[in-house]
């Protein structure tokens, strides 16, 4: 939980972007490819080809935007419950060793009160490892989420476009690609769109 939970965010989503490549998004044509033998297959005549930069799909698609702000509201939510609760523990364990220097204790309830410090150590661990767990399995399934309505929309999208293939580009993984071939914005216009007409989903996860 030391990372910002922004940053781990981004890791994650970016790798879940960049990891389905977005490899031909045409749905028909991948039902018929299944269906033909590999010795009639077709070659397509032409190679046409475009690519998405991740950095925009991001930072202007409005389910990243607005999934993230939930997920860092968690994250902040997380680290102030064990930041609290660690302060009590470390304050609990202040008090009873100067009462330990002042020889206020017997020895039986020194060993008592020490006992249900060590106690609350092992359940502020375990809580630790709980929290984590339940952030984890929410990020993944925003980043499930993210992957399943880009396809969702692409292969919509790719219906009247016909594209062989559609990358992903992020950072340097594509050396070169001309403008030409760049379509984030109208794959992002075309997210939003459809994001709005499918109101409540993200809000309703932040009321849990």
């Amino acid at each position: 939980m030391k990372k910002s939970k922004k940053t781990i965010l981004c890791m994650l989503s970016v790798a879940t972007i960049a990891a389905f490549t977005m490899t031909s998004c045409d749905k028909s044509s991948s039902k018929m490819d299944e269906k033909t033998p590999a010795a009639t297959a077709k070659t397509p005549s032409e190679l046409k080809i475009a690519f998405v930069e991740v950095d925009s799909i991001m930072s202007q698609y409005n389910f990243c935007k607005d999934y993230t702000k939930i997920l860092q509201q968690k994250g902040n939510n997380i680290q102030k419950t064990l930041a609290g609760k660690q302060q009590q523990l470390q304050a609990a364990a202040s008090n009873f060793q100067q009462k330990v220097q002042q020889n206020a204790y017997t020895r039986e309830q020194a060993e008592g009160i020490q006992a249900g410090l060590q106690k609350q150590s092992n359940d502020l661990q375990v809580l630790n490892q709980r929290l984590s767990s339940e952030f984890q399995s929410e990020t993944e399934n925003y980043n499930k989420a993210l992957h399943d309505s880009l396809q969702h929309y692409l292969a919509i999208y790719n219906k009247d476009k016909k594209y062989s293939m559609i990358f992903a580009k992020q950072g340097d993984n594509l050396l070169y690609a001309d403008n030409a071939y760049n379509i984030t914005n109208e794959v992002v216009a075309g997210l939003n769109k459809m994001y709005k007409t499918k109101p409540g989903k993200v809000a309703t996860k932040a009321k849990k």
